[in-house]
């Protein structure tokens, strides 16, 4: 096989280069994309929270309300509020509400839980995309470097050419025509 046309190599060079830059481009988008999506995760957890403290205080509220108008309801039946049926009533409301609060405050937990997961996961994907987009661009480069060789690029680099092994037939039988003449 002859030397390898040098436009041919220049433009598989070129043309790995574009590539290796488009791949590292393509995975610092796909990692900057997961980091959003990781962010906005990560927000709507926090406002999951900030709703249930909302929702919890619209609850107390209500059920400050209820508890007024149960109370005014019995008082009005003769019903004493410190004893008895009337005591355990509001026992039980009071039970019932906590038991409401801490239902809210756990199911909010557990999705903050869920969206600082998948924020995490989603952060992951990202990373492994930019891993993959740094696999794509050693790939890149191994094709590169053997197109290269296949098209014999770097044929007699470091080995002695057709013209030095001319010119080192001319020395040695100039050297043996010497020794003839002595």
């Amino acid at each position: 096989m002859g030397a390898a046309n040098p436009y041919v190599a220049a433009a598989t060079i070129g043309m790995g280069v574009i590539q290796a830059k488009q791949q590292k481009a393509i995975g610092k988008y796909n990692q900057a994309n997961a980091e959003r999506s990781a962010l906005v995760l990560e927000q709507e957890g926090e406002q999951i929270q900030k709703q249930t403290e909302f929702d919890i205080a619209r609850f107390d509220q209500r059920f400050r309300q209820a508890e007024g108008t149960t109370q005014v309801s019995l008082a009005k039946s003769g019903v004493v509020m410190d004893s008895g049926t009337g005591a355990r009533i509001t026992m039980a409301n009071a039970i019932e509400a906590q038991m409401e609060r801490n239902v809210m405050r756990y199911n909010a937990d557990i999705g903050t839980a869920r969206k600082m997961e998948e924020a995490n996961f989603s952060r992951a994907s990202g990373q492994m995309a930019r891993n993959a987009a740094r696999l794509a661009n050693i790939q890149t480069a191994s094709k590169v470097g053997s197109s290269l060789l296949n098209q014999g690029a770097f044929k007699g680099l470091g080995s002695t050419t057709s013209t030095s092994s001319y010119n080192q037939n001319n020395v040695n039988s100039g050297i043996q025509s010497n020794r003839d003449d002595f």
